[in-house]
């Protein structure tokens, strides 16, 4: 590798799918708070993703349709006649 162009930070780190539960570990410089319990027994940080490859439709070949924070309601009741 190129010499002073990449982080130094680099650790192990959980990253975890909210929305169906999976978890992976990798290596990451993202900065979290939160630490979760490993597999292996060590105490890792955790990153809370939203939808990750074992959740999108386009892995899964299934069309979800995933409402975040209520956007699909939000989105009627603007929209909705009157």
């Amino acid at each position: 590798m190129k010499q002073g162009i990449h982080p130094a930070n680099y650790r192990f780190v959980v990253f975890k799918d909210m929305s169906n539960g999976f978890a992976f570990l990798s290596k990451s410089t993202a900065n979290t708070k939160e630490t979760i319990q490993w597999e292996d027994g060590k105490e890792y940080p955790l990153v809370k993703l939203e939808i990750s490859n074992t959740s999108h439709p386009f892995f899964t070949g299934k069309n979800v349709l995933m409402d975040t924070a209520g956007r699909i309601d939000k989105f009627k009741k603007k929209y909705a006649k009157k």
